[in-house]
C-alpha cells in the first residue's frame, strides 16, 4: 500500500501506455480501465474531462476512442495511481467497539464513508487505512476496507467494519437478508401519525440525476425503470413547535431510502438540501438531521447479539434542547 503524500505533493509521475498493434477501435474510457483496473469507468470519466489522459499528446476527449498504435499518457494526477485509500493519519474518529473480528466507528456529518480513487484524503476509509492497513483488501472493493455499509455523507453514526475476509462475508450476508437491526433518530417537519410504516419502491429521479424518488405507480410492461423495493418503520418519540423526532428502522438498504420515504410522506427531514421541498434550515444546522443511533446484528465469530449505539453529536442535541424533546 502507498504511502501518505509528502507536505510539499509529490512529484509529477508519468504513467503511458501503447494501444496494442492487434486492437480494434476502443472507446478510451474502456482502455484506460484496462490500464487502470482499480478505478471505476465514473471516475475514469472525470480525469478524462479533466485532462489527465492524452493520447498522441493531445489531451483525450470524454467519448474519444483509441486506436491501434495510439500513445497513451499520464501526467499528474497522481491519485489516479493510487490503488487504495491513503492514510489519514490527521483523521480522529471515536471507535465505538472493536475486537479481533469488527471495528464499529463514528462517522461525523460531512464525511464520506469512502472515496472512488486517491482524489479524496478525509473519508471514514482512509481512517481505517491509517489505523488498521490490515483491512486494506478485505471485502469487495479494494476503496472500502472492510466496510459493510455506507452511510450518505452528511448522516452521523454507527459505521460498521470487518476485520477479515470471512466476517466481511457474514456481515455482508446478514445485510443481503434483512436480519440486521438499523435504527435512526430523524427530526421532521410537522405532527407523524405515532407510528407508521412506509412501503414504497424507490428508483433514480430522471429529472435529478443525484435524487431518488419513491414510485406510486404500478410498472407498466414497457417501462424497464429499474425500482428497489423499500421498505421504512417509524415511530414518534417526540413532538414540539411544529417537530417531529422519529425512531426510524430500515427494513432494506436503498439509497436515500429514509430521506426519500419521509419525503413521500409530506415529513421531509429538517435541513436536508436535496427532498427538503424548499423547507428552510431553522436552526442553521448545514446538514439533515438524520443519525445512526443503533446498530444490531449476529456477531460472525460467536455468534452472539451485538448491539453498538452511537449518541446524539452535541449540535444535534442542541437542537433537541431547544425543543424541548426528550426521548
Amino acid at each position: 500500500m502507498k504511502g501518505a503524500r509528502s507536505d510539499q505533493g509529490p512529484l509529477p509521475q508519468i504513467q503511458s501506455w501503447a494501444v496494442p498493434a492487434d486492437q480494434r477501435p476502443l472507446r478510451l474510457d474502456s482502455f484506460v480501465h484496462r490500464c487502470l483496473p482499480h478505478l471505476s469507468l465514473r471516475e475514469i470519466q472525470k480525469a478524462i474531462g479533466e485532462k489527465a489522459i492524452w493520447i498522441n499528446g493531445r489531451a483525450g476527449k470524454k467519448g474519444g476512442r483509441v486506436f491501434a498504435g495510439d500513445v497513451l499518457t499520464l501526467q499528474g494526477f497522481n491519485y489516479l495511481l493510487d490503488q487504495y485509500p491513503l492514510p489519514g493519519w490527521d483523521l480522529k474518529l471515536p471507535i465505538l467497539y472493536e475486537d479481533a473480528f469488527v471495528l464499529a466507528v463514528d462517522k461525523p456529518a460531512g464525511m464520506d464513508t469512502h472515496p472512488h480513487s486517491g482524489r479524496k484524503t478525509k473519508t471514514v476509509a482512509n481512517f481505517l487505512a491509517a489505523i488498521r492497513p490490515s483491512l486494506c483488501g478485505v471485502g469487495k472493493s479494494r476503496w472500502e476496507p472492510g466496510l459493510v455499509h455506507r452511510l450518505d455523507r452528511d448522516t452521523s453514526g454507527v459505521i460498521l467494519a470487518a476485520k477479515d475476509q470471512a466476517s466481511f462475508d457474514n456481515l455482508s450476508s446478514q445485510f443481503r437478508r434483512r436480519v440486521i437491526e438499523k435504527r435512526y433518530w430523524a427530526l421532521v417537519w410537522g405532527r407523524t401519525d405515532q407510528e407508521g410504516i412506509v412501503d414504497l419502491p424507490l428508483g433514480h429521479d430522471p429529472r435529478d440525476r443525484r435524487k431518488m424518488r419513491a414510485v406510486t405507480t404500478e410498472k407498466k410492461k414497457k417501462d424497464r425503470t429499474r425500482r428497489w423495493k423499500a421498505l421504512t418503520k417509524f415511530r414518534n418519540l417526540g413532538y414540539s413547535q411544529g417537530f417531529s423526532l422519529l425512531q426510524v428502522e430500515m427494513k432494506t438498504g436503498v439509497t436515500h431510502q429514509i430521506r426519500v420515504h419521509l419525503q413521500a410522506i409530506r415529513h421531509p427531514l429538517v435541513g436536508d438540501p436535496l427532498y427538503g421541498e424548499d423547507q428552510s434550515d431553522p436552526f442553521g444546522l448545514g446538514r439533515q438531521f438524520l443519525h445512526a443511533v443503533y446498530l444490531g446484528f449476529t456477531h460472525p465469530k460467536s455468534g452472539q447479539n451485538t448491539a453498538i449505539e452511537s449518541p446524539l453529536s452535541e449540535e444535534l442535541q442542541k437542537i433537541l434542547n431547544r425543543l424541548r424533546i426528550n426521548p
